[in-house]
């Protein structure tokens, strides 16, 4: 009789205790203190201002706004002349100053504001993301123990191992560098590594990497690769590497940046020469000059820009979906492939039950066999040992008390349990090669369940077999829906990158829909495959939640990590974060960013046509300064509440909106 249960597991995935985290103070950086000051000071000059107070009273606070957010973006733009290129930034600062020249002080200050806070935002992430590269390698352990030729032991820093040292690795303690095992047994938890949901046996022959944390029994490792070469290494360096490389991070409309720099200077030149040289007195030339400026500075047209990416920030936010920034909003909606995790992505990374197959002659019930082999794992720390007892709790069922509890490495574990001897563990330890009738049809009932992507627990009641037991990692119910929804999006199926087996990952894949599956990946082959796709000329949005999902985080286009049991790098790494792990919202946050596109290009027409009408009526007519203002701040205003429609509710519910293909 089989049994597939079904209730639900709690989120998150069993790990090491987590490095520590070694996170850059806000205000230890020069960007975000000054954008503070010029934000403060704004605040505090803003009600004397518009209570009519003297100019004596908000006039210096208003020029230390000026003073505090202004002074970088203009020496850096000064910087960028020198090198014969005209900074967009400078051109604000230019604005700003001359609209505080002939009265719009307001005006300019919160020009200033805005560009301090967003230069502030852009370091802040910078660094955030360094502090993870940096954190990540406190995955490996400080000092690793060294055994001598003469039989004794040594502790030596884990960054002075080389290839050819003998280590020993203690139980709980983290492998201290790339090698294979001489002696020992163990099983070791690498999900840092390769993602797998379950830890590994090790023995004699196996690899093992830096980082990884063992499990119960002691290993003697001998060191394949000096520390900076170690799988560990390697990722920090593909990061790192990978978020150079990037190609800068623009919104498109900054593409047009340097032409409409250089062009609105040299207009407002223009304007200004030729009616003075034509005999018109200095202070018109000025003013309309300085009206021109005025109209024709780009303050609508980036505002088409950013108040509907912000808006579908905000909107996606309240929903559980944090994109980090308008650059990694706009990337969202470009995607046209995707390349998905599988364990806690697709799947929720915990361990379960999934069947219960007691043998015929057994005696035993679902539930008694389950029972059974709890009894026998309930002082067992183990994952699968966690997946049965979490299981009979599920189903209140009642464990006897056991005695003489025993674990071995790589086997399992034995109890007595109503006085009879109960073995619980792996299939190849505990099924002898025998042609006894109860281990053939246990052998046969294993691999049934091996073939189905099962991991096949055996169950043992004096030397005898009695059942076999299928763990699984759950699939995440809107797993399937999610696939569908990504592949009507993009024109093409999602690609599922793991470094899980074949067997498992092929399974998982043909319940979801997935058809193309990469399986035993390690995380230097998923950033390749991201690479590959990208010289292909397409634009990979890849979703995991790993330190070995990182380097392809960085390397995509576009990067969404799980937030709840996300590791800090990818957590950082990635451009955006789901933060309740609901995957259904990663297609409707593709949705609202393209929503977000289709108004911007609707914001920039609506830009467009002020600046050409206005610019046209002070270079042809003559255009009255107030008027001019109204008419540049009446388009701001216009293209700013277009922009923010994406708040609204309606706009994520048609974002959510189910849309089989």
């Amino acid at each position: 009789m089989t049994s597939t249960l079904n209730a639900p597991a709690p989120p998150g995935r069993s790990a090491a205790a987590p490095a520590p985290r070694r996170r850059t103070r806000i205000l230890s950086l020069p960007e975000a203190r000054w954008a503070l000051a010029a934000l403060l000071l704004f605040l505090t000059a803003l009600p004397p201002y518009l209570l009519g107070a003297p100019a004596w009273l908000w006039g210096p606070l208003f020029a230390a706004v000026y003073a505090a957010g202004g002074w970088e973006p203009a020496w850096e733009g000064c910087k960028a002349l020198r090198e014969r290129t005209l900074d967009v930034d400078l051109l604000m600062v230019v604005a700003a100053l001359g609209a505080a020249a002939i009265g719009q002080v307001l005006d300019g200050a919160l020009l200033i504001v805005i560009f301090a806070t967003s230069g502030a935002l852009e370091a802040i992430a910078t660094a955030r993301t360094a502090d993870s590269v940096r954190g990540l390698l406190d995955l490996a352990p400080a000092t690793a123990t060294r055994l001598l030729p003469g039989g004794g032991e040594e502790t030596v820093p884990a960054g002075e191992l080389a290839a050819g040292d003998t280590v020993l690795v203690r139980p709980g303690e983290r492998v201290g560098a790339d090698g294979r095992v001489l002696t020992g047994e163990s099983e070791v938890d690498q999900a840092t590594i390769t993602g797998e949901p379950l830890p590994v046996a090790k023995q004699a022959g196996s690899q093992v990497f830096a980082g990884t944390v063992n499990g119960t029994g002691a290993l003697t490792v001998r060191v394949e690769r000096n520390p900076s070469e170690t799988v560990i290494a390697r990722i920090v360096a593909m990061v790192e590497e990978a978020s150079e490389t990037k190609a800068p991070t623009q919104l498109f409309i900054e593409k047009l940046e340097q032409r409409y720099s250089v062009g609105m200077v040299a207009a407002t030149l223009a304007v200004f020469a030729v009616p003075l040289a034509l005999g018109d007195t200095l202070q018109s030339a000025l003013l309309r000059a300085m009206t021109f400026m005025i109209v024709a500075s780009p303050c609508a047209v980036v505002l088409s820009t950013m108040p509907p990416l912000l808006a579908a920030i905000a909107n996606a936010g309240r929903h559980g979906v944090l994109a980090k920034s308008a650059v990694a909003m706009e990337r969202l909606g470009q995607v046209d492939t995707v390349a998905l995790d599988k364990t806690g992505t697709l799947t929720e990374g915990t361990p379960r039950v999934a069947e219960l197959r007691p043998l015929p002659d057994s005696g035993l019930t679902d539930d008694g066999l389950l029972a059974l082999a709890a009894a026998a794992e309930h002082r067992s720390e183990h994952p699968l040992a966690r997946a049965v007892t979490g299981a009979t709790r599920e189903r209140r069922l009642t464990v006897a008390d056991a005695t003489g509890f025993a674990s071995a490495p790589g086997r399992g574990v034995s109890a007595t349990v109503d006085g009879h001897t109960v073995q619980v563990g792996s299939p190849a330890r505990l099924l002898p090669a025998g042609a006894d009738r109860a281990d053939s049809r246990a052998r046969h009932l294993v691999r049934d369940l091996e073939d189905a992507g099962r991991t096949a627990v055996v169950v043992l009641r004096d030397g005898v077999p009695v059942g076999v037991l299928g763990i699984a990692d759950r699939l995440r119910p809107d797993a399937a829906a999610t696939v569908a929804a990504l592949t009507e999006l993009t024109g093409r199926p999602p690609v599922l990158l793991t470094g899980d087996n074949e067997r498992a990952a092929q399974r998982l894949a043909a319940e979801v829909g997935i058809t193309d599956v990469r399986a035993g990946l390690l995380p230097q082959d998923k950033a390749a495959a991201v690479r590959a796709w990208e010289r292909q000329g397409r634009r990979v949005m890849v979703v995991g939640d790993g330190v070995n999902d990182a380097p392809a985080l960085a390397a995509a286009h576009c990067g969404v990590a799980m937030g709840r049991a996300g590791s800090d790098l990818a957590l950082e790494t990635a451009d955006a974060v789901v933060v309740r792990d609901e995957l259904a919202t990663v297609p409707a946050v593709v949705r609202l960013s393209r929503a977000a596109r289709r108004l911007v290009v609707q914001n920039l027409a609506v830009a467009g046509v002020f600046i050409a009408v206005l610019v046209a009526w002070d270079l042809f007519g003559t255009l009255p300064l107030p008027l001019g203002v109204a008419g540049h701040e009446g388009s701001t205003v216009v293209v700013a509440l277009n922009g923010l429609r994406l708040l609204r509710g309606t706009a994520w519910r048609n974002a959510s909106a189910a849309r089989p293909a």
